[in-house]
């Protein structure tokens, strides 16, 4: 119980700062929403942003046993759900939040913001994130940070071996 209760104050705290109460001061005009033309993006981006954020929670504290604040971090290394395929998918999930404002509300200054927040976030992984994780987690983290990728998950390849060996089929057939 009192890990969830550290989790829910954490994500009112900090994410609901970032991707609720800045964004709301910084939004053009009224609160009204006209949902016309390309702004039908910015729900769906902001759900699913929220979506990950929420699932990668659960894994911090499910998984992790900690939260995703630096004061209180997990105690295991969380490589389960959305961690198997991007090593940040909670910023990640932020991030979607902000640029499905920036699209919900037609704003170039959501927009600046978000790619501010986005740009932020890429440094305290960089100097601070990864760096604490190297030295809390060794070796595990080292083959973790090599298998999978930092921000965008990569998409399934198939070995070029199966792919030659296809398209050698495929131009036998053709002939």
């Amino acid at each position: 119980m009192w890990l969830t209760l550290k989790n829910l104050l954490f994500t009112v705290l900090v994410p609901g700062t970032i991707a609720v109460l800045i964004p709301r001061a910084l939004r053009p005009g009224s609160a009204e929403i006209e949902l016309e033309g390309w702004r039908w993006v910015g729900l769906p981006l902001s759900t699913a942003g929220a979506a990950i954020f929420f699932w990668c929670l659960w894994h911090f504290a499910r998984t992790g046993r900690g939260t995703p604040a630096p004061i209180d971090p997990p105690k295991v290394l969380v490589v389960r759900g959305l961690y198997r395929h991007t090593r940040n998918p909670m910023y990640v999930g932020v991030g979607l939040v902000l640029l499905g404002e920036a699209a919900l509300y037609a704003s170039g200054v959501l927009l600046a913001y978000a790619l501010g927040v986005l740009t932020a976030f890429h440094g305290f992984v960089l100097l601070y994130e990864e760096p604490t994780l190297r030295r809390k987690f060794g070796p595990a983290y080292d083959d973790y940070r090599r298998a999978v990728p930092r921000w965008l998950p990569q998409l399934p390849r198939r070995p070029r071996a199966q792919l030659t060996a296809k398209n050698t089929k495929d131009a036998k057939n053709k002939l």
